[in-house]
């Protein structure tokens, strides 16, 4: 909607422009050229069927604004979609048609290039209201010319702008732009500067206010891979933050988009950089850094007003700003009429007092008349008597109604005045509460990081905690079955030490036995040697006999012979062992 507001300025300074006799109204061939530009600058798919459809009729005359105005917003305005032009391009083209009609300097003066003429017409037509004829209250006129001066870092001439706006034709229907490029032509606002200072401005301003560019400059901004310092130019606008090459902004590095989960931080001095601050979003945090503690404070409260503007919906700073100007317009407005009425209240009441005053100056005139005519006619004094007592109370009762008025008089200069200082501390009181409000959001969000830390410390804190009564309950239970161990380990020791004596006994034991078993053995073995040298001998001397069979007997020794007997006791032993 505001975007068909804007166009419809613009188109409507062309049609105008084709209107040469005044008439209001123009003709169809120059409207049928008029559609064709128009679909070409907007981008739009052009129809020529629709448009001689249109203008078919039999009638070749004029067309009126209004006869214009349903083919326009039908097959041209319903059809634009916002980003697939250049509004840039369509004001050329209508600052072009009407420029030649109706932008002539006076005497031949031409301070203002041509370039610098569009952009103040684009600027007036900005800041104009929807109302035609398009026109502009010597409030905007007054803020435009003090934004100029402001680039151009001199001072607006107040007697000259008064002399401009104080015109008659300005009080009655306001100013046009074609008066407000006059006056600048003059040169009064640009007296004794250079034409490349006052472009400049002019440029400034207009990519401001009609560019939607909050705050735009250089700044040194931290690379997110390499991690280098390198200096960008940076272009504001209320959602989003686009930094380029260098200032003809040709080559785009990137774009910041700001939303409600934006936020801007200072940041302390770090790698040799000075005035630094950040900007935080949902997946990145970029660092740059500003020349001076002025300009960074300027950035974070732009870019502050920006993410205020996102989160509010609002797409311009200025357009916010030029209906807050015209609200307080309205309400300056109001509180004069109020002010009217109230005068005229209050002069009202000093016309029935004078009128009450006049009618007691009558009163005590009847009153002398009265009292003369008591003089002359003693009879009627009863009757003057009665006169002049209802007299006197009217008198009474005036003068009560005098007093009455003056007090109620009193009372309205005393609340007036009251009016007034209770309006004026409540401007100071709201510049006080907007500044609290700011501190009191940044100290928010630096307690939220605080509690956001503390809960992390604490969360860490805990874990430890838990941890290290986890491995002191752990160290305990090894502490017990350490003691546990030792103690049987001893009991072990003791019962081994036992066994191990009582082994060492039965092995002095064994050893006793076994020396003595040693000395039987070599006892045996000398006696079996002695027993077996006596068997041979005793075999020599005895030979075998033959048995009644022819086989040779053998006499067996008996057992009973010492040297067997101890053989096999050897055997036995030697089994055993």
């Amino acid at each position: 909607m505001e975007l068909r507001a804007e166009l419809l300025k613009s188109i409507w300074y062309a049609f105008t422009s084709l209107d040469v006799e005044k008439s209001g109204k123009v003709s169809k061939s120059q409207l049928k050229v008029l559609s064709h530009n128009l679909y070409t600058a907007l981008n739009i798919p052009h129809d020529p069927v629709a448009l001689e459809d249109h203008f078919s009729d039999d009638d070749d005359g004029p067309v009126s604004n209004q006869g214009y105005m349903p083919y326009l917003n039908k097959f041209i305005l319903d059809k634009v979609v916002e980003g697939t032009f250049a509004k840039e391009n369509v004001d050329e083209f209508c600052w072009t048609l009407c420029a030649k009609k109706n932008y002539r300097p006076k005497n031949g003066v031409d301070v203002l290039p041509d370039k610098d003429a569009f952009h103040l017409w684009c600027l007036f037509n900005f800041l104009s209201e929807d109302n035609y004829p398009l026109v502009l209250v010597p409030e905007e006129v007054e803020y435009l010319l003090k934004k100029i001066c402001i680039a151009m870092s001199v001072e607006l001439s107040c007697v000259d702008m008064e002399d401009f706006i104080s015109q008659e034709a300005v009080q009655q229907s306001g100013i046009t732009v074609w008066a407000f490029l006059d006056f600048v032509n003059t040169g009064r606002l640009t007296r004794g500067m250079v034409k490349d200072s006052v472009t400049m401005a002019i440029d400034e301003v207009y990519q401001e206010i009609v560019g939607n560019i909050i705050k735009q400059g250089y700044l040194w901004k931290k690379g997110h891979l390499r991690r280098n310092w390198n200096e960008r130019w940076f272009s504001l606008q209320p959602s989003t933050l686009h930094y380029y090459v260098s200032e003809d902004r040709k080559e785009c590095k990137g774009c910041i988009e700001l939303s409600h989960n934006c936020c801007v931080e200072v940041l302390p001095e770090k790698e040799g950089k000075r005035c630094m601050f950040c900007v935080k979003t949902l997946t990145k945090t970029y660092e740059m850094s500003a020349p001076d503690t002025k300009q960074r404070q300027e950035w974070t409260t732009a870019i502050q007003t920006a993410i205020r503007l996102c989160v509010e919906g609002k797409k311009s700073l200025h357009k916010d700003l030029k209906l807050r100007r015209r609200e307080q317009r309205e309400e300056r407005e109001r509180r004069h009429t109020a002010k009217e009425e109230e005068l005229q209240s209050l002069r009202l009441l000093q016309w029935e007092r004078e009128s009450k005053l006049a009618e007691l100056e009558l009163l005590q005139d009847a009153q002398k008349q009265a009292q003369t005519a008591l003089l002359q006619e003693e009879q009627k004094r009863i009757q003057h008597v009665e006169l002049q007592r209802t007299l006197q109370e009217q008198l009474q009762q005036a003068e009560e109604a005098r007093a009455s008025i003056q007090a109620e008089m009193a009372l309205k200069d005393v609340e007036t005045e009251r009016q007034r200082r209770r309006i004026r501390e409540l401007e100071v009181m709201q510049l006080r509460l907007e500044e609290a409000l700011h501190q009191e959001m940044r100290a928010r969000q630096d307690e939220q990081v605080y509690f956001l830390a503390q809960a992390r410390l604490l969360v860490e804190e805990e874990e430890k905690m838990k941890a290290l009564l986890a491995l002191q309950e752990e160290q305990e239970q090894y502490i017990l079955k350490t003691q546990r161990e030792k103690q049987e380990l001893r009991q072990e020791m003791v019962t081994k030490s036992q066994a191990l004596e009582e082994a060492q006994h039965q092995l002095e034991k064994v050893r006793a036995s076994r020396h003595r078993m040693d000395q039987d053995i070599a006892a045996a073995q000398r006696k079996l040697q002695h027993a077996s040298t006596s068997v041979k001998h005793w075999n020599i001397q005895r030979r075998p006999s033959l048995g009644s069979s022819g086989i040779p007997v053998v006499s067996v020794p008996s057992l009973r012979d010492p040297g067997l007997r101890l053989y096999h006791q050897r055997n036995e032993r030697e089994k055993e062992k």
